[in-house]
């Protein structure tokens, strides 16, 4: 990305940030670093909603590869949410300022748009059969006990363990990619 581009995804963020009420101290405060875009997606499986989800392409081989092993283990991986472009995550907030919550409320529970990892296309909601979507009730699964002691393999890891350090909520089924921690493993 050029840094003309990279300026212009900053204006960009801080005009939503600005139309949502967002302070211009958020960034500070979470410090979650903005993630860019992702540039190119491709199509996975559907997501339990019936939606069309996408990642990254590296993302998408190695949730592939990973999906892949659990089932082996008799595991089997659900994708709840991937990709989420900027203007989705704002109408995410349109929708709960709209339903009459607090803005500092929903940023405990989700990014301001440009802070998202699921801007990426390297980060998955990831749910199982039995247990609520997007729930704590996913730590009791199957699933995530095998997410806890095999996704490193595949290069995913948990973002928002417990009393993590951006403040954002305990999030079980949030795990993002990094092509380097599984070049490393």
């Amino acid at each position: 990305m050029t840094s003309c581009a990279r300026d212009d995804y900053h204006i960009r963020i801080e005009g939503i940030h600005r139309e949502l009420g967002i302070p211009e101290t958020y960034r500070r405060q979470c410090g979650l670093a903005i993630q860019p875009e992702a540039g190119s997606l491709v199509n996975i499986e559907m997501d339990v909603f019936g939606r069309q989800p996408q990642l990254e392409a590296g993302t998408c081989r190695a949730w592939q590869r990973m999906k892949a092993a659990a089932l082996v283990a008799g595991i089997e991986l659900l994708v709840v949410s991937a990709y989420r472009s900027v203007e989705y995550q704002k109408a995410i907030f349109i929708r709960k300022l709209a339903a009459g919550q607090v803005l500092e409320d929903i940023l405990k529970v989700n990014a301001a748009p440009g802070f998202s990892e699921h801007h990426s296309g390297r980060a998955l909601d990831i749910g199982c059969q039995g247990f609520a979507h997007l729930s704590d009730d996913f730590e009791n699964s199957p699933a995530y006990r095998w997410l806890s002691a095999n996704a490193q393999s595949f290069g995913f890891s948990l973002s928002f363990p417990r009393n993590n350090r951006f403040g954002v909520l305990y999030e079980p089924w949030h795990w993002m990619y990094s092509p380097a921690a599984e070049k490393n493993k």
